[in-house]
């Protein structure tokens, strides 16, 4: 079976670079292999230097970004603990969900979708509550928002809560610094700015946040994300917990090589270049972004559609482009719904031309 060749402009995946695809059709390894064990290693210390952290219990999760979040907030919550969360979009909504299944105490601080959460109400939420742990999204993926995150981080640590932080959208097209902002736990995906296939979800817990889930009165109640015992594996022990995903792990290898070899600075430069330009050049066709320059989110921009789209049916359009041109772009989700759509040039599609193909389709069908 094969499937026709895509431009992935949507919020993901992202498409993968010939480098990653070559690497995960290497030879499998068994998962306790010294050599696979020795790319493990190699991916480990990646991971920190992407995230920006010395946290040693930095792993790929074998799960997609989800659950990355749901690990996170799993470990660190047991129920009647109080929790914090701030909700701008689909996946606050999403933290408020794994948070209230936990059994904790949900305090929501809500944000108009498309914009950024207040740090004062977010503050003054903390104060109040003296949470357990606050949790917020650096990149919300369903409004294209970059959320600014040093003073929230510092009002939950001058109450002795621990900090959740979402990364899915901005790790590996944002700069990621836990260690500088105060993060306790983070997690991403990667598909998306990484640019390697989906099914892996890098996180990063700090040793505060080690503590609290061996402090635990009760354990973790999943056993698979249990992080006390993903540190037998994934620490220096190597003790077997489960069979990772060997020719993901060796994609993810690769798109962490990839991404050492750009740098950092000069691949937030051209992510945002990228989106300057799809602003210019669709803005000349009525697109206009949803989300103020401020806290524009630069891998994910969301855009408010024009007249010749909704007048034609912005999902018909959107199949239109997938069917004849190859191109995925997303549309909203909850609240915007059938108002925006979300274009992604992330990774590997973070580039001119990927916003020259998307026009030139555009102008055809419009």
């Amino acid at each position: 079976m094969s499937t026709t060749p895509r431009l992935l402009l949507g919020p993901g995946p992202s498409n993968v670079p010939p480098r990653v695809l070559a690497a995960m059709s290497q030879p499998l390894l068994g998962h306790l292999d010294p050599a696979f064990l020795e790319i493990m290693s190699a991916v480990q210390r990646d991971l920190r230097a992407l995230f920006g952290t010395t946290h040693e219990l930095t792993l790929p999760l074998s799960a997609p970004g989800s659950a990355g979040m749901e690990a996170c907030l799993a470990n660190l919550l047991e129920r009647g603990d109080d929790v914090v969360v701030g909700v701008h979009g689909v996946f606050g909504e999403r933290m408020c969900a794994v948070a209230g299944r936990i059994g904790a105490r949900v305090t929501r601080v809500e944000a108009e979708w498309g914009t950024a959460l207040s740090a004062d109400a977010m503050a003054d939420a903390i104060a109040r509550t003296r949470p357990r742990v606050v949790a917020f999204v650096h990149a919300e993926t369903s409004t294209g928002v970059r959320q600014p995150v040093r003073e929230i981080a510092e009002a939950a640590r001058s109450a002795g809560a621990l900090v959740v932080l979402d990364c899915v959208t901005s790790l590996g097209g944002l700069a990621v610094t836990l260690d500088t902002w105060g993060i306790d736990a983070a997690y991403s995906g990667t598909q998306k700015c990484l640019s390697c296939p989906p099914g892996l979800s890098p996180i990063s817990f700090s040793e505060a946040a080690r503590a609290r889930v061996e402090a635990r009165a009760t354990p973790v109640q999943s056993w698979f994300m249990d992080v006390t015992l993903l540190a037998g594996y994934y620490g220096a022990e190597r003790v077997y917990h489960h069979t990772a995903p060997i020719s993901a792990i060796f994609a993810l290898a690769q798109g962490l090589r990839i991404v050492q070899e750009e740098g950092m600075p000069a691949r937030e430069a051209r992510h945002r270049a990228a989106a300057e330009l799809l602003i210019e050049r669709l803005g000349t066709m009525g697109f206009e972004p949803l989300v103020d320059a401020a806290v524009r989110l630069p891998p994910l921009t969301t855009l408010r559609l024009p007249a010749a789209v909704t007048d034609a049916g912005e999902a018909r359009i959107r199949r239109r482009l997938l069917d004849e041109h190859g191109i995925e772009v997303g549309g909203g989700l909850g609240k915007l719904s059938g108002q925006v759509w979300r274009v992604g040039l992330m990774g590997e599609n973070a580039r001119p031309e990927s916003v020259e193909r998307l026009e030139a389709a555009l102008r055809a069908l419009l």
